[in-house]
């Protein structure tokens, strides 16, 4: 079990304090036992305040001791190889063993502001990710002796994971043999398809012998399903707003609740919810055993979008604490 965090800023609150949130729900999910806690990196969004992973990782690092940190992800096209390299191998030097790099091919923006952080059309393709990829690999392991060296990043490679929401990436990940991670969270329709993929093209490498998939979903656990639903309800309002253009802060769940949804604006946020777990304790470990059965994962990475940060840090102690001991593949 592992954590996804988003840095969510909720609304009347600053990113100051949002960020302090997810400081604190770092240091409480080591203490917890939760392996690795993993930031996004967005851009242009207002409920979102992870828009740069390296920073917020060495924040998180020096105020943790255990735990690994990564990235989920980093947006490869809207960076330099060599920025990225010398980011995470700088990282890597001040927290040896402890840094995972997630790579994703996506800008996590619209191209507007993709264009913005690049400044140049060229890089923003999916078709140039495979080179660019290389490059930032390249860069860690020296294997292009005619290369610019990074320093830090030479010799003190992070974790490398792909991570993905359809099957390009889950492809590109078995290619070359490395961890692949999985978007469930909010492209639940693509998920077996893409691991399947990833297990069938998945060549042996330095890195790794045999395929190694990890599923993000979405979980709110509270006291009891009635709780759980409530809380749920601005993460589905936030998301709503972000596909329609009109991004906001995380509203309050009463907020949420006496939002006027149109028919089909509560469809699209019922589809949202398939296939992630929320509910009870009992409903959660039901929920998460059904994914692991259906998707055969080595590992589940929870992410959990709530408007106030003591709900949110309680989620993930009710899922150490009552849900993680009963979960099986099989059910």
């Amino acid at each position: 079990m592992s954590v996804l965090d988003l840095a969510p800023v909720a609304a009347g609150a600053t990113a100051s304090e949002a960020l302090a949130h997810t400081t604190e729900l770092a240091r409480r999910t080591e203490e917890l036992g939760y392996r690795r806690f993993w930031v996004a990196e967005h851009h242009n969004m207002p409920a979102i305040a992870s828009s740069a992973p390296a920073v917020l990782l060495a924040h998180l690092a020096a105020h943790t001791t255990t735990i690994r940190l990564g990235s989920g992800g980093v947006m490869l096209p809207n960076h330099a190889p060599l920025v990225v390299a010398e980011q995470f191998g700088t990282l890597e030097a001040l927290h040896p063993g402890r840094i995972d790099l997630g790579i994703g091919r996506a800008p996590g923006t619209d191209q507007r502001t993709a264009l913005a952080l690049r400044r140049t059309m060229e890089g923003l393709s999916a078709e140039g990710f495979p080179r660019e990829l290389a490059d930032l690999m390249n860069y860690f392991s020296g294997d292009d002796p005619g290369a610019i060296t990074a320093s830090p990043g030479l010799g003190q490679s992070p974790a490398v994971w792909l991570l993905g929401s359809s099957g390009f990436s889950a492809q590109l990940a078995g290619l070359l043999g490395l961890p692949f991670s999985f978007a469930h969270h909010f492209s639940s329709q693509h998920t077996l398809p893409a691991l399947q993929l990833y297990r069938q093209s998945f060549r042996p490498s330095r890195w790794l012998t045999e395929p190694y998939a990890m599923v993000a979903v979405n979980v709110v656990c509270a006291d009891t399903d009635e709780r759980a639903e409530w809380l749920s309800g601005p993460a589905g309002l936030s998301f709503l707003k972000l596909r329609s253009g009109r991004p906001e802060p995380l509203a309050s769940p009463d907020d949420a609740a006496g939002y006027p949804y149109t028919e089909i604006e509560r469809e699209f946020v019922r589809q949202r919810r398939d296939g992630q777990a929320m509910g009870s304790p009992e409903t959660v470990r039901r929920q998460l055993t059904e994914l692991l059965a259906r998707t055969g994962a080595n590992e589940l990475m929870l992410t959990t979008m709530v408007y106030d940060v003591a709900d949110r840090v309680r989620s993930f102690e009710l899922v150490a604490e009552k849900v993680v001991g009963g979960l099986s593949r099989s059910v």
